[in-house]
């Protein structure tokens, strides 16, 4: 009997959907099974905040411009491709970050893990903090353990642990540039899950966090295991890793890699209904009908709200679920018109401080491959959670700002050789308290209402690359589960 070809069709085409349709078609290959994928992309480029431009000799990030290398799914997937060979980390002369505190560039403790000490002399002789916030701090060491139950803020976690110096000074600023968001709105469960095991572990989080740091430095001596074929590959010795010719390299090569996928660009949905039967159609704006056994859904929630059929209620939740406009600004300039001396990887910027930006990237020290010649690349930060509307200013307004925060931070007055503005309007989801049980009750109910709909994406369970990745592996496999009942 001839076996019927089921079609998936996965919608958006950014690092969640292509590594769906990735790893969908592998394992298709690997169980035999004859499987058409369709991915559409309201765009005319894949990718979505992965964007990498290369002009006058630099390599520009417009969206990330790294991923972390000890999540493993990003690598794993560098190697399967056969890219892991371009992989480039940080400068090590430059992997020391500054906070600007009082209009000055203050380095952050040696030690220091979002806000939490780990070693005590640098932390007790940083000028970030007074006497006293140090002292608060200190008294984590001898604080009982919460006998909180559920979730909670991270903010006010680390308050209560830490004291409000280290949150508005050190932890705030340094988590800006992950989630643009406010850490007491922030869920614990959501973003760093690891800190409450930790203190009702250890009783202290900085304890749990000096534990954890000895674990890792023992990991890091230990010899490692040798792995077969391709994989025994070394591996930048960097916290963070990107390609050599920017980060659309990983983009691209997913697209080569395809099949059995047939990729549609400038190809938006309109709606998803049910058939008859089973399964669904897609309709797409253009007219078009596509009859689908299972479909993914990985836009940003808000827009997967639309596509859902009219009766399924729930899909209100989606629209709840907070985004954050943001916008990256790069400076181009010439060799040897910046006198101040770019040692580290940049810096970061406390809301109370006031500024435009919210961080600032050396990129050209950072990245060694992102300009010749001497040149300098910098990358600036605006827009945060109660901070957006700096994002929908004219270009000249936000570079005119970014200027000026440059010349009072750095002393810079040098004009760039040019300047980029990209916008990412709703592009940073925010995990509030309590997001993780409210997105596990949407995705059962969702399971029973609309059997073979697939949720992924950066505004369910990870922002970075290596964790979309994953969850494209995830929702690979239970799509594959669901189609082979």
């Amino acid at each position: 009997m001839e076996q019927q070809v089921k079609t998936v069709v996965v919608i958006g085409g950014g690092i969640t959907g292509l590594s769906t349709a990735y790893y969908l078609e592998k394992s298709a290959r690997e169980k035999g099974i004859d499987l058409r994928i369709c991915l559409c992309e309201a765009d005319d480029k894949l990718g979505g905040k992965v964007q990498t431009i290369h002009r006058d000799g630099f390599v520009i990030e417009a969206g990330p411009d790294s991923f972390l290398a000890r999540k493993v799914a990003a690598v794993n997937l560098c190697r399967e491709l056969g890219i892991d060979d371009e992989l480039v980390g940080t400068n090590p002369n430059a992997r020391k970050t500054y906070i600007l505190y009082q209009d000055k560039l203050h380095r952050i403790p040696q030690g220091l893990n979002i806000g939490v000490p780990t070693q005590f002399m640098p932390f007790a002789t940083t000028s970030l903090l007074s006497f006293g916030g140090k002292l608060r701090a200190g008294l984590d060491l001898i604080k009982p353990k919460s006998e909180h139950q559920g979730d909670q803020s991270l903010g006010a976690f680390l308050e209560r642990r830490l004291g409000s110096e280290v949150v508005d000074r050190l932890a705030e600023p340094l988590l800006a540039g992950i989630y643009a968001g406010d850490l007491r709105k922030l869920s614990m469960r959501a973003t760093f899950p690891q800190y409450e095991q930790l203190e009702q572990k250890h009783g202290s989080l900085i304890r749990g966090m000096v534990a954890q740091a000895k674990q890792a430095k023992v990991q890091a001596t230990a010899p490692a295991k040798q792995e077969q074929g391709e994989a025994s590959r070394k591996l930048p010795n960097s916290v963070f890793l990107t390609f050599r010719t920017g980060l659309r390299r990983l983009i691209e090569s997913i697209e080569a890699s395809f099949q059995q996928t047939e990729v549609r660009k400038q190809t938006a949905v309109e709606k998803i209904e049910a058939r008859d039967g089973g399964g669904y159609h897609v309709r797409l704006q253009n007219g078009d009908d596509l009859e689908a056994d299972a479909v993914v859904l990985t836009t940003p929630t808000f827009e997967a709200a639309k596509l859902l059929p009219d009766s399924f209620a729930p899909k209100a939740q989606l629209t709840q679920i907070p985004y954050v406009s943001v916008a990256t600004v790069v400076f181009a300039f010439e060799q040897g018109v910046i006198d101040f001396p770019l040692d580290a990887s940049g810096f970061v910027v406390p809301k109370k401080e006031g500024r435009t930006i919210t961080a600032a990237t050396w990129t050209s020290a950072k990245w060694l491959h992102t300009a010749q010649d001497g040149r300098v690349l910098m990358r600036f930060y605006v827009g945060r959670g109660g901070d957006e509307a700096i994002v929908d200013q004219p270009d000249e307004e936000i570079i005119r700002r970014v200027q000026k925060d440059l010349q009072e931070t750095m002393g810079v007055t040098a004009e760039p050789m040019f300047s980029l503005v990209s916008r990412w309007r709703r592009s940073m989801p925010q995990y509030t308290v309590g997001h993780l049980d409210r997105v596990q009750s949407f995705v059962e109910q969702a399971k029973a209402d609309l059997p073979g709909i697939h949720f992924a994406g950066a505004g369910f369970t990870g922002l970075g690359i290596p964790d979309c990745i994953g969850q494209g592996i995830q929702t690979a496999a239970d799509v594959m589960k669901d189609l082979t009942r």
